[in-house]
């Protein structure tokens, strides 16, 4: 791939946070009809997409004051996050285990 088609790819492709905005749309619709089901499911295809999910966890809890039930659906979405990353954090590797 040349240098110029390569600037155009990423010049093109959608940012981390639109792409997790675009999923909430598909997955949750609005803040409004966000439940502990949707938002397990978000999260899930927020972590398919390689976007961490404690980033979307945080985006989620700015916006708590718009979700109904808001305790329970946080609390849902910490679970699903403690259960999916390694303990609860994000889960990276370092450039020794690469060598």
């Amino acid at each position: 791939m040349t240098k110029e088609n390569e600037m155009k790819n990423s010049v093109d492709a959608p940012s981390v946070q639109e792409t997790m905005e675009d999923i909430w749309r598909k997955t949750c619709g609005t803040w409004k009809n966000c439940n502990e089901s949707n938002v397990e499911s978000f999260l899930s295809k927020c972590l398919e997409h390689n976007i961490d999910p404690q980033y979307c966890m945080n985006w989620i809890t700015r916006h708590s004051d718009q979700i109904p039930n808001q305790s329970a659906v946080l609390d849902k979405a910490r679970e699903w996050v403690n259960q999916h990353t390694s303990t609860g954090s994000p889960i990276s590797v370092s450039n020794q285990m690469m060598d």
